[in-house]
């Protein structure tokens, strides 16, 4: 089972830029381009939040268009720069998410992987929380499959980077969340957006993956007081490989055409 995962697309209405200086528009459809382009294709699209920016009702139209593209089934869930309202109906055609409250849902029938999708963001803020109605509906999600291979998506990622500036919004409560994944050990992956780079690190009994954006990633800075900066990095993707015998495979896949290919040696 492939499963591609993109990030933070941070969409805006036609013919503006985010930021005031990047066609983040331009840059997910090459993202998409590149994902319809895989061979084999992926069984699932995941997209982990920030799919606009400013969670505007003519954004989620152009994104709605700029998803109609993806050949693959599209499970997306809020990020912070998301309004959960707008966002829900945007996507009102998704029979798997809920029609109140938090955008939390699981889906079983896209392959031997089971996808839980964790609405961690707070309305009105740029932090996530991990609350006990969070923790309750997750720790009650995971007992209903313990034998069945699982990735949980959620967007604020809940560890401190070391990037200070980013840090200081990640999901609050990491500690629930890892007490709740070292009880269910059928968690292949937690994979998270948010902080537009690749991370990977054990958590909670398992491995967590940070997908990057599809747009600028944030500065690797890691000195203590560091200034925010954010730089137009090469974009790209994450692709999860479900294999018998061996597990969740995750590659990192730059977008864009570069040359070869070349003889292998």
């Amino acid at each position: 089972m492939l499963i591609a995962h993109l990030s933070d697309p941070h969409l805006r209405p036609r013919g503006e830029l985010y930021q005031g200086l990047v066609d983040s528009n331009a840059m997910f459809s090459a993202a998409v381009a590149h994902l319809n382009a895989l061979d084999p294709a992926p069984d699932v699209v995941l997209l982990s939040g920030d799919l606009v920016d400013h969670g505007r009702a003519e954004e989620y139209a152009f994104a709605r268009e700029a998803l109609a593209a993806i050949r693959p089934p599209l499970l997306a869930i809020p990020g912070n720069h998301d309004e959960r309202a707008a966002f829900r109906a945007a996507f009102a055609d998704h029979a798997h998410l809920p029609p109140s409250g938090p955008l939390h849902f699981a889906v079983d029938d896209l392959g031997p992987v089971r996808i839980i999708g964790l609405d961690v963001t707070v309305p009105g803020h740029h932090h996530g929380e991990m609350d006990e109605a969070a923790c309750d509906w997750l720790e009650t999600t995971l007992a209903q499959a313990p034998g069945r291979p699982t990735l949980v998506m959620m967007h604020q990622p809940p560890f401190d980077s070391g990037i200070g500036y980013i840090d200081a919004y990640n999901c609050r409560g990491g500690d629930r969340l890892a007490a709740i994944l070292a009880r269910h050990r059928q968690v292949e992956r937690l994979v998270c957006g948010h902080i537009h780079r690749f991370m990977q690190l054990r958590f909670g009994g398992t491995l967590l993956v940070t997908a990057p954006s599809t747009t600028t990633a944030i500065a690797l800075r890691l000195a203590a007081g560091a200034r925010p900066a954010s730089y137009v990095e090469p974009p790209a993707l994450l692709l999860h490989d479900w294999r018998e015998g061996t597990g969740l495979i995750t590659h990192h896949v730059p977008i864009g055409t570069f040359p070869g290919p070349y003889p292998f040696y």
